[in-house]
């Protein structure tokens, strides 16, 4: 098989595991690495100051990470960059952890010790193919997923807010979709509508998005305020 360059880029927050990444892929002379971020926040912010030339194809994402989670990130990162693809790379081969990649819009779910060899072939099978590698323990997980009809039609059904934004900003944020303006909101909450834009600015900080239109559009794609 004749390998393509590829532009590819990890997001894990534990040193051990990034240095192993790293020293893995240094193999694959075809690849081009776009950056490394330690944690979901940081991959955000990496991606939007990159123009669409310049982002990864593919970016390996662990799940279990400070600040914003594997499964939050992917989340927003393909709301937003809907032609990138994440493959999970984590210890975790729990069912759970399976429906949550695969509903959050994961390419592929590999177990963190798998070789070089396995991820060159895995990043070559989901751009050149649209295939969603999976390690075998992780595969036989997935079976038994689909088997208990354990992935329902998920079109419509409501996702979980990031983390990241704290109680005062989803509540903002709720009335923004709403249409209301900050004017409307500040007299709603009885606060000012300086705190009600610094509120909506640190909305747009953590998710990355740059207007009103693009965080009501994300809102509605993930069904955060879906009742």
């Amino acid at each position: 098989m004749q390998y393509m360059n590829f532009r590819i880029a990890l997001t894990e927050d534990n040193g051990i595991n990034r240095n192993t990444f790293l020293q893995k892929i240094r193999t694959l002379d075809h690849w081009q690495l776009v950056f490394v971020a330690t944690n979901g926040r940081q991959c955000l912010e990496e991606l939007h100051g990159l123009p669409a030339s310049r982002l990864p194809q593919v970016v390996f994402m662990d799940l279990e990470m400070p600040e914003m989670n594997g499964v939050e990130t992917i989340r927003v990162a393909k709301t937003l960059h809907p032609a990138i693809h994440f493959i999970v790379l984590t210890v975790f081969d729990d069912e759970e952890k399976i429906f949550e990649a695969i509903r959050a819009g994961a390419s592929g779910y590999l177990l963190k010790h798998e070789t070089a060899a396995v991820l060159q072939e895995a990043v070559t099978n989901v751009i050149d193919y649209g295939g969603a590698p999976m390690s075998p323990a992780v595969a036989r997980k997935a079976l038994q997923l689909m088997s208990k009809a354990a992935l329902p039609d998920i079109q419509g059904e409501k996702s979980t807010i990031p983390a990241m934004i704290t109680s005062r900003e989803e509540e903002i944020l709720k009335y923004m979709v709403k249409g209301w303006d900050a004017k409307r909101i500040a007299s709603e909450l009885a606060i000012s509508v300086l705190t009600v834009r610094k509120h909506i600015a640190n909305v747009y900080e953590k998710l990355h998005v740059q207007s009103k239109a693009e965080i009501i559009s994300l809102a509605h794609q993930q069904n955060w305020f879906r009742s």
